[in-house]
């Protein structure tokens, strides 16, 4: 069952997290205002890849389902409430896969918190500017790392599922009672992540190219967020948000 205590963990931590948002006026702001503007960091790197036939489906699931501004508390309340019902029902592959994304939504909830409150405390300065100084703030680069690893490691896994034999099918089969369990949220999140993946495996080696492109681009600007100068990495910032849409 470690499954289960690792995803129930995780989803303790995120609720604990967001009632110390809710119990402080102008931190759950603070933290909607920093998923805003990482939605529209990653859409404004990727802009090529959203324009892309062959990308734009991959570019959007990650923009919608792993860095988005988006309220999650449908999926983390399924997960607390049937934690252990995951591990009978689904196979073990999909298991792992549900086990890295509650790995990643506590870790990205806790780096979201920490950036929030330094932010508050620069309300009169530009935007670009208070996420740099934030982002130094906070700095745990260790864990920006693993942040990243976790999100190609989610990736990756999809990119596994859509080799496994008939597991589609069994993933249509599993949406009745997957419903019926209260998985709803993860059934469709596990679904369209398969089919946008699988898409591009039926065009070669379109999901590695489109992996290894994410950890290019975001590894190198986790690395100039705390290694260049700061008006250097605003400066890249400013041109990233403001890549057409």
């Amino acid at each position: 069952m470690e499954a289960t205590n690792i995803i129930r963990d995780a989803v303790m931590r995120v609720t604990i997290l967001r009632q110390t948002a809710a119990d402080h006026p102008g931190l759950a702001r603070a933290i909607s205002d920093i998923k805003h503007f990482q939605a529209r960091r990653f859409a404004g790197t990727y802009f090529d890849l959203l324009r892309s036939e062959r990308f734009k489906p991959a570019a959007l699931f990650f923009l919608e389902e792993l860095y988005s501004e988006k309220d999650y508390s449908d999926r983390d309340s399924q997960f607390a409430r049937i934690a252990g019902t995951l591990e009978r029902l689904f196979p073990q592959q999909v298991v792992q896969t549900a086990v890295s994304l509650a790995q990643l939504h506590r870790l990205t909830e806790e780096l979201d918190l920490a950036m929030a409150q330094h932010w508050m405390s620069n309300a009169e300065v530009p935007e670009v500017s208070r996420y740099v100084a934030a982002w130094r703030a906070v700095d745990r680069r260790p864990d920006r790392d693993r942040q990243l690893a976790t999100v190609l490691e989610v990736g990756h896994e999809l990119d596994r599922l859509t080799r496994a034999p008939g597991l589609r099918m069994m993933l249509k089969m599993m949406r009745g009672p997957a419903n019926l369990a209260g998985l709803g949220s993860l059934q469709k999140f596990l679904e369209s992540g398969f089919d946008t993946f699988a898409a591009m495996g039926r065009k070669g080696d379109g999901a590695l190219y489109f992996l290894e492109t994410v950890r290019e681009r975001e590894a190198g600007l986790i690395n100039r967020l705390f290694d260049a100068s700061v008006v250097a990495c605003e400066t890249e910032l400013s041109q990233i948000l403001g890549q057409p849409r």
